[in-house]
């Protein structure tokens, strides 16, 4: 497998996706180890300290899925915000939780549905809510 890149989080996603997944059960979401693991590995920074090449919470991010050559453009939110459009991803679908802390050109190597694996890669970050000033969201 390849060596993973590294990832950036901000101290307030890392935070309040934490609180998520000590309120969830695996069974719930089975990609909870996976996500933790993520978590524990990311060099955490203060949201005024976040790279605006970085995917964030609340960012919209332009991305591929190498295997099938298929993009999307997609804003990453947390479940709550799930509202059924679809330029939505969880943070808790296999895709979401690959896409956080990823900069622009990163590529990750992920379980996908099923188990299945994916490579996912950051294309373009069209919105990040850090670089925008919106640091509490």
């Amino acid at each position: 497998m390849a060596r993973k890149p590294q990832i950036i989080l901000s101290s307030l996603d890392v935070d309040r996706i934490e609180a998520l997944l000590a309120a969830i059960p695996s069974s719930v979401f089975p990609g909870k180890v996976d996500l933790q693991a993520e978590l524990d590995r990311a060099d955490v920074v203060p949201p005024e300290e976040m790279p605006a090449d970085v995917v964030t919470m609340n960012s919209t991010v332009r991305f591929s899925i190498e295997e099938t050559h298929q993009e999307f453009c997609l804003t990453l939110v947390y479940p709550r915000d799930m509202d059924g459009s679809a330029d939505r991803l969880s943070i808790f679908a296999p895709v979401g939780s690959a896409l956080l802390g990823l900069a622009i050109g990163d590529e990750l190597a992920w379980p996908g549905p099923g188990g299945k694996a994916m490579t996912v890669r950051v294309k373009e970050i069209v919105y990040q809510p850090e670089s925008a000033g919106e640091l509490h969201r």
